[in-house]
Formats: structure tokens, sequence, C-alpha cells
């Protein structure tokens, strides 16, 4: 649906449709843990005229920022944001990796002073320039106390590399502990291990969603997501609209969640 200006989303028939599938939505159905693959950005600079892919990125970044009122006007607990993959570290040009890098260290101060919400970096350092690493921790010392939406920053992020830095983790505490090999492999339970992943403590994710059409995980959350439900969207990262996540939620509200059952 377009307004008379051909822009999407914006004419009084979408704002309509939008307000009815809102009101269709049970709160007690809605995910608690909503995470977002974003993709696309760089197409939809590309497909614009843009010289460079930091226009889609910064557009992206601006879109999350949406995405995450989103969901914190709809009442969703925690939402993690899959913005910079360690793959990216090595395999992004130079020149986009510096624009993307200084992004996600601008949206991490922001979104620290914005509502109560709790924001926290998953991922690891290795890799990262310094003056990212110290927007993210102070983003994260800032909102500690909060009690808001929490956001989870995938920066750095990989699942295989969360996975081997949760096992190393573990048989470091328990050599430490000085304990036996064979205790350990009494000790080791899926709980043990996700107590020791990027985001332990907290829900697994109840909804992953990604942009811009392509379905696959790309590395993110391999274990979090064992039973995760997947939707997948059209539409470029900076093209997301309101209703696209809503059809998103009314479409989760739907399915019969079984647990590997």
């Amino acid at each position: 649906m377009s307004s008379a200006d051909g822009s999407p989303g914006s004419g009084l028939l979408y704002r309509l449709y939008q307000r009815r599938i809102r009101r269709g939505l049970d709160p007690a159905t809605l995910p608690g843990h909503v995470a977002m693959i974003i993709d696309g950005n760089r197409r939809w600079a590309k497909q614009l005229g843009y010289q460079t892919a930091s226009h889609g990125h910064r557009a992206g970044a601006a879109k999350m920022r949406e995405f995450l009122e989103w969901c914190d006007d709809l009442g969703i607990r925690v939402v993690t944001l899959y913005l910079l993959s360690s793959d990216n570290l090595t395999n992004r040009p130079d020149s986009e990796l510096s624009d993307l890098i200084e992004i996600i260290a601008e949206l991490a101060e922001e979104l620290s002073h914005y509502r109560d919400w709790r924001v926290q970096h998953v991922g690891s350092d290795a890799g990262l320039p310094e003056p990212l690493v110290a927007a993210l921790d102070a983003a994260e010392a800032r909102t500690h106390d909060h009690r808001g939406l929490h956001v989870n920053l995938a920066v750095g992020y990989g699942g295989r590399k969360e996975i081997t830095d949760a096992m190393r983790s573990i048989v470091a505490s328990h050599h430490a502990e000085g304990r036996s090999l064979e205790d350990l492999a009494e000790r080791l339970t899926p709980d043990l291990i996700g107590e020791h992943l990027y985001t332990g403590g907290q829900p697994d994710p109840d909804l992953v969603v990604r942009t811009s059409g392509e379905q696959r995980l790309s590395d993110f959350m391999l274990w979090q997501s064992a039973h995760s439900e997947f939707y997948f969207v059209e539409a470029l990262g900076p093209n997301l609209r309101e209703v696209d996540f809503l059809r998103a939620l009314r479409d989760y509200a739907k399915r019969n969640r079984r647990f590997g059952g």
C-alpha cells in the first residue's frame, strides 16, 4: 500500500490496516525475545544510486531505532540486533568497515540515552577497534541498572565462536577449581553451556526475523535459536515497515511451537 506520493506505508489505508493488525494481536501470544538480522543495507544504497554503502548502513541503523520502539511499545522485553559479524571484520572493505564501526558506536551511544533501555554488547571484543569497544562498554555501564527493554547489540559476533568461547570458559573455570576431566564430562550439560554464552542468563529468542528475503542464519545465535520460530521479510533493511513486523508477530502467534517435538 502506498500514499498518494508513492511512498510505502504512509497513506490513510495503510495506517488503518496497520491499526487493525495491531488491535488483533493478543499480548499473551507475543514473543518475549525477538532477534533481528538486518540485511540489505548495501543493496538499498546501491539501488538508490549512492556511491558508498555507508548511506545504507546509516539508514539501517535509523530503522533499527524505530524497530526497537515498535518492540518496546508492544511490551516485548528483549531484542537482539545482529549488527556486525566476526566474519564481517575480515571480508568487508576497510573503508566500508570503518564507516560501519562509526555508525554502530553512534547507535550504541544514542540507545544508551533513550527511554529506560538496557544496552548490552553480545559478541567478542577480538578484532574490534578500541573506540568501538569503548563505546559499547560505556553504553553497557550507563544502562546497567535500567529496567526497560533489554537491547543486545551483536557486534563482532559469530555463533560458532560464541560456542567455542563458552566451552573455553567452562574448561578454564573447571581447571581453576582443580577438578578432573571425568568430573567435567559429568557436569557438562546444555544448561551449563548456555550459562557461559554471551547471552548467559537471558531467555532464548522466540522469534528470529531477517530482512531482504535471504533465508539463512549467517552464524547468528546458533545455540539459542534451536527452538526459535523464523520469519523472513522481503523488504531491504532500511525499507522495513511497522506493518511488516506486525505481520511477523501475527504469523508467529498462529504457529504451534513444539520445541523439537
